[in-house]
């Protein structure tokens, strides 16, 4: 008799945030602290039926606010996510995570990995105490994407809709669908366990050898400052006599900078410290023009232009031996 085929696995790796938050009250939306269930509590929660056909493997990575992310943290997961993707009977990973810091997680990821796999980031935006918690079936939808055949790259699953890790932003303080994809749109909708796709899956951006990674204390400090109103340039100085590496600069519109502000990072430039530019709006690219003085990062918002600058000067560094591998 042919034996039967090991069955189809999901592993969740739990990272705290509000989905696993309570608060003394169930009507408390706000008044909660996070990190008060653990990955397996969640899965607990689950609708029935959520993981029918499937086996279910959970991690505790960590218990944080995301808002308290940390480098630590991330070279924890992506050890762990490589780990289990190695799997042959993984057919897709889940990551519960705080909603604050969610986008740059999955940026990072996306630009570390080599997904082959899905690898899909879920949250909440009620406390799992909440009389009307979102996080259940968030998991649930999230579950749901890593099991589809075919799926793959570093994705964030919320409120039913599916978004792709490069696009992907947090646009609004409460509303339970408090993430856009901007131009780029949604990559599809999870509805009743299926995925309706309208999108092409992301293709792996990783040009970065995970295993080069340093120690998360030796990463190279990168700055976010914003033009605006009276913008002087003088934090782009402060930031130059701190020792700082990189600076990214969300400009107002296209990118535009005071003059006071460009002067600064000029000199900071010819100080050796790399300047990326962005822009403060919540959606469009940034348009190359023929007289920027700065490095543009083109449809990137401004924390993931700092994951992308520091990715660039880690792979630019020189190390005087060879890197002990992760993992």
């Amino acid at each position: 008799m042919a034996q039967a085929p090991p069955p189809r696995t999901v592993v969740i790796l739990g990272t705290g945030g509000t989905i696993s938050g309570v608060a003394d009250d169930p009507s408390d939306n706000l008044g909660y602290v996070t990190g008060r269930l653990a990955v397996g509590d969640l899965i607990a929660s689950l609708p029935a039926g959520a993981a029918r056909g499937l086996q279910l493997e959970s991690e505790q990575i960590a218990q944080v606010d995301s808002k308290d992310m940390s480098f630590a943290i991330w070279l924890d997961l992506l050890k762990r996510v490589a780990h289990w993707s190695a799997n042959r009977n993984v057919c897709g990973l889940v990551i519960s995570h705080g909603t604050d810091t969610l986008e740059e997680t999955a940026y990072f990821l996306h630009r570390v990995l080599a997904a082959d796999k899905p690898v899909v980031l879920t949250c909440a935006m009620r406390p799992a105490s909440s009389t009307l918690r979102d996080g259940p079936q968030n998991l649930a939808d999230a579950i749901s994407v890593a099991a589809t055949p075919g799926a793959r790259g570093v994705l964030v699953a919320c409120a039913g809709v599916l978004h792709a890790a490069p696009n992907v932003q947090k646009m609004h303080t409460y509303r339970l669908d408090a993430f856009g994809s901007g131009d780029a749109g949604p990559l599809g909708y999870v509805e009743e366990g299926r995925l309706r796709s309208i999108g092409p899956w992301p293709l792996s951006a990783q040009t970065f050898d995970p295993a080069l990674l340093p120690a998360p204390d030796s990463w190279p400090r990168v700055e976010v400052l914003l033009n605006h109103v009276h913008a002087d340039g003088r934090l782009a100085l402060e930031l130059m006599q701190a020792g700082v590496k990189g600076i990214v600069v969300a400009g107002t519109g296209n990118g535009s900078l005071s003059a006071a502000l460009e002067g600064a990072l000029a000199l900071c430039v010819s100080a050796g410290i790399r300047v990326l530019r962005t822009t403060r709006c919540a959606t469009g690219p940034l348009l190359p023009s023929p007289h920027d003085r700065f490095d543009g990062a083109s449809g990137l918002s401004a924390v993931k232009a700092r994951i992308e600058l520091m990715l660039e000067l880690m792979k630019d560094a020189t190390t005087p031996g060879p890197a002990a591998p992760l993992w």
